[in-house]
């Protein structure tokens, strides 16, 4: 009986520690959100960057993440992915059919003025190439700060595009959302472990992020 009670003891004691590692595992093959759009932000490219960009302003509001996602797919299907097509297509055509058809109705007025606003900044300021932008910037800091000197990008939206910037770009290295460090450390994940300019890094982030809900639940349910 002893004995029995002993490996009925370290069985609970395991299931923890089995449910930890299978989250861990999980988080480090978590898509990015950019992969989730079909952005491929490897290839290295400005057509990429800006496409990234282009959803990041969208994620940036406060509009649900499927209406974010919904309304870049729009911009695609009307071939919108480059800061001339879309200051060609101009305001009206943004906000109908484009912000409509992706839902993003509450803002769609005021959204569709800064992609306008921020794609003539970007063709201005830096030939219309986001390379152009990191390439002029000296480090990390003042990066930052050159996103945030587009119309309508503050911290949330230079977060949203940076963090998933950072195994491609030297000088993207954002801080950590104190919600993303709360949530690891509930879980008991270990974030220093993973370099930060890492895919993998991005990837738990991203994972961290997109399942803050579902991973703050489980984390209840076993402390409970």
């Amino acid at each position: 009986m002893i004995s029995q009670a002993l490996v009925q003891s370290g069985s609970r004691r395991l299931r923890p520690l089995q449910s930890v590692e299978a989250t861990r595992r999980a988080l480090e093959r978590s898509p990015l959100y950019s992969e989730e759009l079909g952005i491929d932000l490897a290839q290295r490219t400005d057509s990429a960057y800006f496409r990234w960009f282009l959803a990041s302003l969208l994620f940036g509001a406060r509009i649900s993440e499927t209406i974010a996602k919904n309304t870049y797919r729009s911009f695609v299907q009307h071939g919108l992915t480059s800061p001339r097509k879309i200051l060609d297509a101009g305001w009206d055509f943004l906000v109908y059919p484009v912000m409509r058809e992706g839902g993003y109705v509450r803002y769609d007025g005021r959204k569709s003025t800064q992609v306008l606003r921020d794609c003539e900044m970007l063709i201005a300021d830096y030939g219309g190439s986001l390379v152009r932008l990191h390439d002029a910037a000296r480090d990390a800091r003042e990066l930052e700060e050159r996103l945030a000197a587009f119309y309508g990008v503050g911290p949330v939206t230079a977060n949203i595009f940076l963090r998933e910037m950072r195994p491609f770009w030297a000088k993207a290295d954002p801080a950590l959302l104190p919600l993303v460090r709360k949530l690891a450390k509930r879980i008991s994940i270990d974030l220093d472990r993973y370099p930060r300019k890492s895919l993998m890094f991005a990837r738990i982030e991203a994972g961290l992020i997109r399942r803050r809900h579902e991973l703050a639940r489980e984390s209840a349910r076993r402390d409970a």
